[in-house]
Protein backbone atom coordinates (compact mmCIF):
# COMPACT_ATOMS: atom_id res chain seq x y z
CA UNK A 1 0.00 0.00 0.00
CA UNK A 2 2.81 2.35 0.93
CA UNK A 3 4.48 1.70 -2.43
CA UNK A 4 1.24 2.50 -4.28
CA UNK A 5 0.92 5.82 -2.45
CA UNK A 6 4.51 6.72 -3.26
CA UNK A 7 3.93 5.79 -6.91
CA UNK A 8 0.80 7.99 -7.10
CA UNK A 9 2.62 10.90 -5.50
CA UNK A 10 5.44 10.55 -8.00
CA UNK A 11 2.91 10.54 -10.85
CA UNK A 12 1.28 13.69 -9.51
CA UNK A 13 4.64 15.40 -9.14
CA UNK A 14 5.54 14.26 -12.67
CA UNK A 15 2.30 15.61 -14.11
CA UNK A 16 2.78 18.86 -12.26
CA UNK A 17 6.31 19.20 -13.63
CA UNK A 18 5.02 18.37 -17.09
CA UNK A 19 2.30 21.06 -16.78
CA UNK A 20 4.88 23.57 -15.56
CA UNK A 21 7.12 22.63 -18.48
CA UNK A 22 4.25 23.08 -20.97
CA UNK A 23 3.31 26.42 -19.41
CA UNK A 24 6.90 27.60 -19.63
CA UNK A 25 7.07 26.43 -23.24
CA UNK A 26 3.82 28.26 -24.10
CA UNK A 27 4.99 31.43 -22.37
CA UNK A 28 8.26 31.24 -24.25
CA UNK A 29 6.36 30.80 -27.52
CA UNK A 30 4.14 33.81 -26.76
CA UNK A 31 7.17 35.94 -25.91
CA UNK A 32 8.87 34.79 -29.10
CA UNK A 33 5.83 35.73 -31.18
CA UNK A 34 5.71 39.13 -29.46
CA UNK A 35 9.41 39.73 -30.16
CA UNK A 36 8.95 38.70 -33.80
CA UNK A 37 5.93 41.01 -34.15
CA UNK A 38 7.75 43.96 -32.61
CA UNK A 39 10.81 43.35 -34.78
CA UNK A 40 8.72 44.31 -37.83
CA UNK A 41 7.51 47.61 -36.34
CA UNK A 42 9.28 50.88 -35.51
CA UNK A 43 10.47 50.88 -31.89
CA UNK A 44 10.20 54.24 -30.13
CA UNK A 45 12.57 55.40 -27.40
CA UNK A 46 11.36 58.08 -24.96
CA UNK A 47 12.90 58.09 -21.50
CA UNK A 48 10.96 61.24 -20.53
CA UNK A 49 7.64 59.38 -20.74
CA UNK A 50 8.08 55.59 -21.04
CA UNK A 51 4.32 55.36 -20.46
CA UNK A 52 3.82 56.62 -24.02
CA UNK A 53 5.91 53.69 -25.28
CA UNK A 54 3.70 51.28 -23.33
CA UNK A 55 0.58 52.81 -24.88
CA UNK A 56 2.22 52.63 -28.32
CA UNK A 57 2.65 48.86 -28.04
CA UNK A 58 -0.86 48.45 -26.65
CA UNK A 59 -2.21 50.21 -29.77
CA UNK A 60 -0.31 47.88 -32.09
CA UNK A 61 -1.47 44.79 -30.19
CA UNK A 62 -5.09 45.92 -30.47
CA UNK A 63 -4.61 46.80 -34.15
CA UNK A 64 -3.30 43.27 -34.76
CA UNK A 65 -6.72 42.02 -33.69
CA UNK A 66 -8.35 44.28 -36.29
CA UNK A 67 -6.76 42.43 -39.21
CA UNK A 68 -9.71 40.42 -40.49
CA UNK A 69 -10.15 37.63 -43.01
CA UNK A 70 -13.46 37.12 -44.77
CA UNK A 71 -14.76 35.22 -47.78
CA UNK A 72 -16.73 36.95 -50.51
CA UNK A 73 -14.79 40.22 -50.62
CA UNK A 74 -12.19 41.61 -52.99
CA UNK A 75 -9.41 42.27 -50.46
CA UNK A 76 -8.87 39.87 -47.58
CA UNK A 77 -7.27 40.35 -45.11
CA UNK A 78 -8.42 43.90 -44.46
CA UNK A 79 -8.44 46.37 -41.56
CA UNK A 80 -11.64 46.31 -39.54
CA UNK A 81 -12.66 49.38 -37.52
CA UNK A 82 -14.14 47.34 -34.61
CA UNK A 83 -17.83 48.10 -34.98
CA UNK A 84 -19.84 45.67 -37.13
CA UNK A 85 -18.28 42.58 -38.68
CA UNK A 86 -20.37 42.85 -41.87
CA UNK A 87 -19.79 46.58 -42.45
CA UNK A 88 -16.92 48.87 -43.44
CA UNK A 89 -16.64 52.64 -43.31
CA UNK A 90 -14.70 54.75 -45.77
CA UNK A 91 -13.30 57.37 -43.45
CA UNK A 92 -12.38 54.91 -40.68
CA UNK A 93 -10.37 52.90 -43.19
CA UNK A 94 -8.74 55.95 -44.76
CA UNK A 95 -7.50 57.07 -41.35
CA UNK A 96 -6.27 53.58 -40.43
CA UNK A 97 -3.94 53.65 -43.45
CA UNK A 98 -2.06 56.48 -41.75
CA UNK A 99 -0.75 54.31 -38.93
CA UNK A 100 -0.67 51.03 -40.88
CA UNK A 101 1.91 52.57 -43.25
CA UNK A 102 4.51 52.21 -40.48
CA UNK A 103 4.23 48.42 -40.75
CA UNK A 104 2.80 47.76 -44.23
CA UNK A 105 4.01 44.15 -44.36
CA UNK A 106 1.79 43.24 -41.40
CA UNK A 107 -1.16 45.62 -41.58
CA UNK A 108 -3.17 45.72 -44.85
CA UNK A 109 -4.21 49.36 -44.52
CA UNK A 110 -3.74 50.57 -48.07
CA UNK A 111 -5.02 47.29 -49.52
CA UNK A 112 -8.25 47.73 -47.53
CA UNK A 113 -9.12 50.75 -49.68
CA UNK A 114 -9.54 48.37 -52.61
CA UNK A 115 -12.73 47.03 -51.03
CA UNK A 116 -14.26 50.47 -51.62
CA UNK A 117 -12.77 51.09 -55.05
CA UNK A 118 -13.81 47.70 -56.39
CA UNK A 119 -17.28 47.73 -54.86
CA UNK A 120 -18.26 51.34 -55.64
CA UNK A 121 -16.45 51.91 -58.93
CA UNK A 122 -16.04 48.44 -60.49
CA UNK A 123 -19.35 47.16 -59.06
CA UNK A 124 -17.86 43.95 -57.70
CA UNK A 125 -20.21 42.09 -55.32
CA UNK A 126 -19.02 42.01 -51.72
CA UNK A 127 -19.99 40.34 -48.46
CA UNK A 128 -19.14 43.64 -46.73
CA UNK A 129 -21.66 46.45 -46.58
CA UNK A 130 -20.41 50.00 -47.12
CA UNK A 131 -22.60 51.79 -44.60
CA UNK A 132 -22.10 55.32 -45.91
CA UNK A 133 -20.67 55.42 -49.44
CA UNK A 134 -20.71 59.23 -49.18
CA UNK A 135 -18.34 59.27 -46.20
CA UNK A 136 -15.51 61.85 -46.36
CA UNK A 137 -13.54 61.33 -49.62
CA UNK A 138 -9.82 61.77 -49.01
CA UNK A 139 -8.42 58.64 -50.64
CA UNK A 140 -5.85 60.61 -52.65
CA UNK A 141 -4.27 62.16 -49.54
CA UNK A 142 -3.75 58.80 -47.80
CA UNK A 143 -2.54 57.15 -51.02
CA UNK A 144 0.04 59.95 -51.23
CA UNK A 145 1.15 59.52 -47.61
CA UNK A 146 1.48 55.77 -48.10
CA UNK A 147 3.50 56.28 -51.28
CA UNK A 148 5.90 58.68 -49.56
CA UNK A 149 6.51 56.12 -46.81
CA UNK A 150 6.88 53.04 -49.01
CA UNK A 151 7.81 54.27 -52.49
CA UNK A 152 5.34 51.72 -53.90
CA UNK A 153 5.06 53.10 -57.44
CA UNK A 154 3.25 49.97 -58.67
CA UNK A 155 0.40 50.80 -56.31
CA UNK A 156 0.41 54.39 -57.52
CA UNK A 157 0.36 53.28 -61.14
CA UNK A 158 -2.64 51.04 -60.49
CA UNK A 159 -4.88 53.51 -58.64
CA UNK A 160 -4.07 56.55 -60.79
CA UNK A 161 -3.26 55.28 -64.29
CA UNK A 162 -4.45 51.70 -64.82
CA UNK A 163 -7.77 51.81 -62.95
CA UNK A 164 -8.05 55.59 -62.47
CA UNK A 165 -9.73 54.90 -59.13
CA UNK A 166 -8.90 58.29 -57.64
CA UNK A 167 -10.17 60.34 -60.58
CA UNK A 168 -13.26 58.16 -60.95
CA UNK A 169 -14.13 58.42 -57.28
CA UNK A 170 -13.70 62.19 -57.36
CA UNK A 171 -16.13 62.40 -60.32
CA UNK A 172 -18.51 59.89 -58.71
CA UNK A 173 -18.68 61.98 -55.52
CA UNK A 174 -19.41 65.07 -57.61
CA UNK A 175 -22.30 63.29 -59.37
CA UNK A 176 -24.19 62.04 -56.28
CA UNK A 177 -27.77 63.13 -55.64
CA UNK A 178 -29.67 62.83 -52.38
CA UNK A 179 -31.44 59.50 -52.13
CA UNK A 180 -29.36 57.85 -54.86
CA UNK A 181 -29.76 54.06 -54.87
CA UNK A 182 -26.56 52.18 -55.61
CA UNK A 183 -25.98 48.57 -56.66
CA UNK A 184 -25.44 47.39 -53.07
CA UNK A 185 -27.30 47.93 -49.74
CA UNK A 186 -26.33 51.12 -47.96
CA UNK A 187 -27.64 53.91 -45.76
CA UNK A 188 -29.34 56.93 -47.30
CA UNK A 189 -27.15 59.07 -49.57
CA UNK A 190 -27.12 62.65 -48.28
CA UNK A 191 -24.45 64.14 -50.57
CA UNK A 192 -25.52 66.50 -53.35
CA UNK A 193 -23.56 69.21 -55.09
CA UNK A 194 -25.05 72.71 -55.11
CA UNK A 195 -24.04 76.03 -56.62
CA UNK A 196 -21.62 77.04 -53.86
CA UNK A 197 -20.70 73.69 -52.31
CA UNK A 198 -22.22 70.47 -51.04
CA UNK A 199 -25.27 69.44 -49.09
CA UNK A 200 -24.52 66.52 -46.80
CA UNK A 201 -25.64 64.79 -43.61
CA UNK A 202 -24.38 64.42 -40.07
CA UNK A 203 -23.79 60.65 -39.97
CA UNK A 204 -22.60 60.73 -43.59
CA UNK A 205 -19.98 63.38 -42.71
CA UNK A 206 -18.95 61.19 -39.79
CA UNK A 207 -19.95 63.71 -37.10
CA UNK A 208 -23.18 61.97 -36.12
CA UNK A 209 -24.82 64.19 -33.46
CA UNK A 210 -22.78 67.36 -33.96
CA UNK A 211 -24.60 70.65 -33.30
CA UNK A 212 -23.42 71.83 -36.72
CA UNK A 213 -26.36 73.31 -38.58
CA UNK A 214 -27.96 74.81 -35.47
CA UNK A 215 -30.34 77.54 -36.59
CA UNK A 216 -29.60 77.02 -40.28
CA UNK A 217 -32.17 78.31 -42.76
CA UNK A 218 -32.75 75.60 -45.33
CA UNK A 219 -30.03 73.06 -46.07
CA UNK A 220 -26.53 73.22 -44.63
CA UNK A 221 -23.61 73.57 -47.04
CA UNK A 222 -20.67 71.75 -45.44
CA UNK A 223 -17.29 73.46 -45.54
CA UNK A 224 -15.46 70.19 -44.91
CA UNK A 225 -17.07 68.44 -47.90
CA UNK A 226 -15.81 71.26 -50.12
CA UNK A 227 -12.38 71.17 -48.47
CA UNK A 228 -12.11 67.38 -48.80
CA UNK A 229 -12.91 67.49 -52.51
CA UNK A 230 -10.26 70.19 -52.86
CA UNK A 231 -7.84 67.98 -50.91
CA UNK A 232 -8.57 65.09 -53.27
CA UNK A 233 -8.01 67.24 -56.34
CA UNK A 234 -4.74 68.61 -54.93
CA UNK A 235 -3.31 65.17 -54.16
CA UNK A 236 -4.49 63.60 -57.41
CA UNK A 237 -2.47 66.36 -59.08
CA UNK A 238 0.58 65.65 -56.89
CA UNK A 239 0.39 61.91 -57.46
CA UNK A 240 0.12 62.52 -61.20
CA UNK A 241 3.30 64.59 -60.96
CA UNK A 242 5.03 61.59 -59.37
CA UNK A 243 4.12 59.55 -62.46
CA UNK A 244 4.97 62.34 -64.89
CA UNK A 245 1.35 62.67 -66.03
CA UNK A 246 1.18 66.41 -66.71
CA UNK A 247 -2.30 66.21 -68.26
CA UNK A 248 -4.00 64.75 -65.16
CA UNK A 249 -1.94 67.04 -62.92
CA UNK A 250 -3.05 70.17 -64.78
CA UNK A 251 -6.69 69.07 -64.93
CA UNK A 252 -6.96 68.47 -61.20
CA UNK A 253 -5.03 71.52 -60.09
CA UNK A 254 -7.58 73.53 -62.06
CA UNK A 255 -10.39 71.81 -60.14
CA UNK A 256 -8.54 72.45 -56.90
CA UNK A 257 -8.28 76.17 -57.61
CA UNK A 258 -12.02 76.32 -58.32
CA UNK A 259 -12.77 74.77 -54.91
CA UNK A 260 -10.33 77.17 -53.28
CA UNK A 261 -12.01 80.24 -54.77
CA UNK A 262 -15.43 78.97 -53.69
CA UNK A 263 -14.42 78.26 -50.10
CA UNK A 264 -12.74 81.61 -49.61
CA UNK A 265 -15.52 83.58 -51.28
CA UNK A 266 -18.44 82.08 -49.35
CA UNK A 267 -17.25 80.30 -46.21
CA UNK A 268 -14.60 82.56 -44.68
CA UNK A 269 -15.82 84.96 -41.99
CA UNK A 270 -13.22 87.69 -41.76
CA UNK A 271 -14.66 89.08 -38.52
CA UNK A 272 -14.25 85.80 -36.65
CA UNK A 273 -11.27 84.49 -38.63
CA UNK A 274 -13.00 81.16 -39.27
CA UNK A 275 -14.46 79.03 -42.07
CA UNK A 276 -18.10 78.30 -41.24
CA UNK A 277 -20.71 76.09 -42.83
CA UNK A 278 -23.29 78.20 -44.63
CA UNK A 279 -27.02 78.13 -45.46
CA UNK A 280 -28.05 77.26 -49.01
CA UNK A 281 -30.88 79.83 -48.75
CA UNK A 282 -28.89 83.02 -48.30
CA UNK A 283 -25.24 81.87 -47.85
CA UNK A 284 -25.32 83.12 -44.25
CA UNK A 285 -22.77 81.70 -41.80
CA UNK A 286 -23.90 78.95 -39.45
CA UNK A 287 -21.67 79.74 -36.51
CA UNK A 288 -20.83 76.46 -34.86
CA UNK A 289 -17.08 75.97 -34.55
CA UNK A 290 -15.62 72.45 -34.80
CA UNK A 291 -12.17 71.06 -35.71
CA UNK A 292 -13.62 70.18 -39.13
CA UNK A 293 -12.43 73.69 -40.08
CA UNK A 294 -8.86 72.34 -40.27
CA UNK A 295 -9.71 70.37 -43.42
CA UNK A 296 -9.35 73.75 -45.12
CA UNK A 297 -5.82 74.14 -43.78
CA UNK A 298 -4.88 70.55 -44.59
CA UNK A 299 -5.95 71.21 -48.19
CA UNK A 300 -3.84 74.41 -48.16
CA UNK A 301 -6.87 76.55 -48.98
CA UNK A 302 -6.09 79.23 -46.38
CA UNK A 303 -3.55 81.99 -46.91
CA UNK A 304 -0.93 82.72 -44.23
CA UNK A 305 -3.10 85.28 -42.42
CA UNK A 306 -6.13 82.98 -42.38
CA UNK A 307 -3.99 80.08 -41.16
CA UNK A 308 -2.58 82.23 -38.35
CA UNK A 309 -6.06 82.99 -37.10
CA UNK A 310 -7.09 79.34 -37.25
CA UNK A 311 -3.91 78.39 -35.38
CA UNK A 312 -4.98 80.71 -32.56
CA UNK A 313 -8.17 78.69 -32.16
CA UNK A 314 -6.11 75.50 -31.99
CA UNK A 315 -4.06 76.86 -29.09
CA UNK A 316 -6.89 78.60 -27.22
CA UNK A 317 -8.10 76.56 -24.20
CA UNK A 318 -11.58 78.05 -24.66
CA UNK A 319 -11.71 76.70 -28.22
CA UNK A 320 -9.71 73.59 -29.21
CA UNK A 321 -6.56 73.75 -27.06
CA UNK A 322 -5.69 73.41 -23.40
CA UNK A 323 -5.29 70.42 -21.11
CA UNK A 324 -7.85 68.36 -23.03
CA UNK A 325 -7.29 69.44 -26.64
CA UNK A 326 -9.43 68.84 -29.72
CA UNK A 327 -13.02 68.69 -28.43
CA UNK A 328 -15.35 67.93 -31.34
CA UNK A 329 -17.13 71.23 -30.83
CA UNK A 330 -15.52 74.37 -29.41
CA UNK A 331 -15.39 74.65 -25.64
CA UNK A 332 -17.04 78.06 -26.07
CA UNK A 333 -20.08 76.54 -27.80
CA UNK A 334 -23.28 76.28 -25.75
CA UNK A 335 -23.80 72.70 -26.93
CA UNK A 336 -20.35 71.46 -25.89
CA UNK A 337 -20.93 68.80 -23.23
CA UNK A 338 -17.85 69.13 -21.02
CA UNK A 339 -19.18 66.60 -18.53
CA UNK A 340 -19.40 63.44 -20.68
CA UNK A 341 -18.49 64.58 -24.23
CA UNK A 342 -21.74 63.15 -25.63
CA UNK A 343 -20.09 61.77 -28.77
CA UNK A 344 -19.66 64.63 -31.30
CA UNK A 345 -20.87 67.30 -28.86
CA UNK A 346 -17.50 67.63 -27.16
CA UNK A 347 -15.94 64.16 -27.28
CA UNK A 348 -12.29 64.06 -28.34
CA UNK A 349 -11.89 62.04 -31.54
CA UNK A 350 -8.51 60.92 -32.81
CA UNK A 351 -9.30 61.29 -36.54
CA UNK A 352 -10.13 64.98 -36.17
CA UNK A 353 -7.20 65.50 -33.81
CA UNK A 354 -4.79 63.86 -36.25
CA UNK A 355 -6.13 65.70 -39.28
CA UNK A 356 -6.01 69.06 -37.49
CA UNK A 357 -2.46 68.39 -36.29
CA UNK A 358 -1.30 67.68 -39.85
CA UNK A 359 -3.08 70.89 -40.94
CA UNK A 360 -1.10 72.92 -38.39
CA UNK A 361 2.12 71.36 -39.69
CA UNK A 362 1.27 72.48 -43.23
CA UNK A 363 1.73 76.09 -42.12
CA UNK A 364 4.62 75.55 -39.72
CA UNK A 365 2.75 75.57 -36.39
CA UNK A 366 4.82 72.77 -34.94
CA UNK A 367 4.76 74.08 -31.37
CA UNK A 368 0.97 74.00 -31.16
CA UNK A 369 0.96 70.59 -32.86
CA UNK A 370 3.44 69.30 -30.28
CA UNK A 371 1.65 70.72 -27.22
CA UNK A 372 -1.77 69.47 -28.25
CA UNK A 373 -0.41 66.06 -29.22
CA UNK A 374 1.48 65.68 -25.94
CA UNK A 375 -1.58 66.65 -23.89
CA UNK A 376 -3.82 64.33 -25.89
CA UNK A 377 -1.46 61.38 -25.43
CA UNK A 378 -1.23 62.15 -21.73
CA UNK A 379 -5.03 61.98 -21.52
CA UNK A 380 -5.14 58.73 -23.48
CA UNK A 381 -2.48 57.16 -21.27
CA UNK A 382 -4.12 58.33 -18.03
CA UNK A 383 -7.43 56.89 -19.22
CA UNK A 384 -5.69 53.63 -20.12
CA UNK A 385 -3.98 53.50 -16.74
CA UNK A 386 -6.80 54.66 -14.46
CA UNK A 387 -10.04 53.48 -16.08
CA UNK A 388 -11.13 49.85 -16.36
CA UNK A 389 -11.08 48.11 -18.75
CA UNK A 390 -7.55 49.33 -19.45
CA UNK A 391 -7.71 49.90 -23.18
CA UNK A 392 -7.96 52.45 -26.00
CA UNK A 393 -11.38 53.95 -26.69
CA UNK A 394 -13.45 55.16 -29.64
CA UNK A 395 -13.31 58.73 -28.30
CA UNK A 396 -12.48 60.52 -25.06
CA UNK A 397 -13.89 62.86 -22.46
CA UNK A 398 -13.09 66.58 -22.94
CA UNK A 399 -12.62 67.17 -19.22
CA UNK A 400 -11.12 64.11 -17.50
CA UNK A 401 -9.03 60.99 -18.21
CA UNK A 402 -12.11 58.98 -19.12
CA UNK A 403 -13.73 57.51 -22.20
CA UNK A 404 -16.44 59.63 -23.77
CA UNK A 405 -20.02 58.79 -22.96
CA UNK A 406 -23.05 59.25 -25.18
CA UNK A 407 -26.40 60.48 -23.91
CA UNK A 408 -29.19 58.05 -24.78
CA UNK A 409 -32.91 58.14 -23.98
CA UNK A 410 -32.43 55.51 -21.28
CA UNK A 411 -29.24 57.00 -19.85
CA UNK A 412 -25.54 57.30 -20.59
CA UNK A 413 -23.62 54.81 -22.68
CA UNK A 414 -19.86 54.29 -22.86
CA UNK A 415 -18.30 54.43 -26.32
CA UNK A 416 -16.63 51.38 -27.89
CA UNK A 417 -13.49 49.95 -26.22
CA UNK A 418 -10.46 48.35 -27.94
CA UNK A 419 -10.85 50.86 -30.78
CA UNK A 420 -7.73 50.51 -32.91
CA UNK A 421 -9.38 51.41 -35.38
CA UNK A 422 -8.52 55.00 -35.90
CA UNK A 423 -7.79 55.74 -32.23
CA UNK A 424 -4.39 54.12 -32.83
CA UNK A 425 -3.50 57.36 -34.61
CA UNK A 426 -2.74 58.90 -31.21
CA UNK A 427 -0.41 56.35 -29.56
CA UNK A 428 1.29 55.52 -32.89
CA UNK A 429 1.22 58.35 -35.41
CA UNK A 430 0.98 61.44 -33.18
CA UNK A 431 3.60 59.90 -30.89
CA UNK A 432 6.10 59.24 -33.70
CA UNK A 433 5.41 62.38 -35.73
CA UNK A 434 4.65 65.09 -33.19
CA UNK A 435 5.79 64.07 -29.70
CA UNK A 436 9.01 62.34 -30.74
CA UNK A 437 9.05 64.78 -33.66
CA UNK A 438 9.72 62.69 -36.80
CA UNK A 439 7.27 64.84 -38.70
CA UNK A 440 8.54 64.31 -42.25
CA UNK A 441 9.57 60.96 -43.73
CA UNK A 442 9.86 60.62 -47.50
CA UNK A 443 11.54 57.66 -49.12
CA UNK A 444 11.29 59.25 -52.58
CA UNK A 445 13.57 62.02 -51.33
CA UNK A 446 15.53 59.78 -48.93
CA UNK A 447 14.80 62.37 -46.29
CA UNK A 448 13.81 62.40 -42.60
CA UNK A 449 13.13 65.59 -40.63
CA UNK A 450 13.33 65.38 -36.86
CA UNK A 451 12.09 68.17 -34.65
CA UNK A 452 13.87 67.03 -31.50
CA UNK A 453 12.82 68.51 -28.16
CA UNK A 454 13.93 68.03 -24.58
CA UNK A 455 16.71 65.87 -23.18
CA UNK A 456 17.22 62.30 -22.11
CA UNK A 457 17.16 59.31 -24.41
CA UNK A 458 14.76 59.60 -27.31
CA UNK A 459 14.37 58.52 -30.90
CA UNK A 460 13.24 55.56 -32.93
CA UNK A 461 14.69 52.21 -33.93
CA UNK A 462 13.78 50.00 -36.85
CA UNK A 463 12.16 52.84 -38.78
CA UNK A 464 11.43 51.57 -42.29
CA UNK A 465 10.75 53.83 -45.25
CA UNK A 466 11.08 52.30 -48.67
CA UNK A 467 14.10 49.99 -48.56
CA UNK A 468 15.80 51.99 -45.83
CA UNK A 469 15.87 50.63 -42.26
CA UNK A 470 17.37 52.93 -39.67
CA UNK A 471 17.83 53.60 -35.94
CA UNK A 472 17.95 57.27 -34.86
CA UNK A 473 18.50 57.66 -31.13
CA UNK A 474 19.74 60.65 -29.13
CA UNK A 475 20.98 60.70 -25.58
CA UNK A 476 20.83 64.39 -24.73
CA UNK A 477 22.92 65.97 -27.55
CA UNK A 478 24.68 62.83 -28.70
CA UNK A 479 22.96 61.17 -31.66
CA UNK A 480 23.66 57.62 -32.82
CA UNK A 481 22.39 56.52 -36.23
CA UNK A 482 22.44 53.04 -37.74
CA UNK A 483 21.26 52.51 -41.29
CA UNK A 484 21.36 49.96 -44.08
CA UNK A 485 21.52 52.73 -46.68
CA UNK A 486 22.29 56.41 -47.14
CA UNK A 487 19.76 59.20 -46.62
CA UNK A 488 19.54 62.78 -45.35
CA UNK A 489 18.55 63.49 -41.75
CA UNK A 490 17.60 67.05 -40.76
CA UNK A 491 17.51 67.70 -37.01
CA UNK A 492 16.03 71.04 -35.95
CA UNK A 493 16.98 72.58 -39.28
CA UNK A 494 20.55 71.24 -39.48
CA UNK A 495 21.34 68.71 -42.21
CA UNK A 496 23.31 65.49 -41.67
CA UNK A 497 24.34 63.02 -44.37
CA UNK A 498 23.68 59.50 -43.15
CA UNK A 499 25.74 56.67 -44.62
CA UNK A 500 25.28 52.93 -44.53
CA UNK A 501 26.54 51.59 -41.22
CA UNK A 502 26.93 53.37 -37.90
CA UNK A 503 27.78 56.98 -37.06
CA UNK A 504 27.69 59.26 -34.05
CA UNK A 505 27.55 63.04 -33.95
CA UNK A 506 26.92 65.79 -31.42
CA UNK A 507 24.22 68.41 -31.86
CA UNK A 508 26.29 71.07 -30.09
Amino acid sequence: MKNIIIYLLLCIVGLSCKDDSLAAENNSKIEGEKDSFRASIPQPVFSAKPEFVDLYWKAWELAKGRVKHQDGIYQSPYMDENLWDDTIWIWDTEFMVLFCRYAPDIFPGIESLDNFYESILNKRPSALKIQHPDNPPFFAWVEYEYYKMTGDKARLQRVLEDEKFLQRHYDWFESLKRGTELHFPHAWIAMEKGKVGYKWGWVQSGMDNSPRGRGCKGDLMWMDALSQQALSALYISRLADELGDSSVSAEFIKRYEAHKRLLNQYYWDEADGFYYDISDVDNSYVKVRTPAVYWAMLAELADKNQAARLAEYAANPNEFGGTYPWPSVSYSDKDCNREIGDYWRGGVWLPLAYMATKALEMYGYYDIAYTNSYNLLMNMYNTYNQFSPHTIWECYSPSAPLPCERQRENGRELVTPDFCGWSALGPISLFIENVLGFHFIDTTKKLVKWRKQGSGEQGIRNLRFGKIVTDIVAKDDKVTVESNSSYTLIINGKEYSINSGSQIFNLK
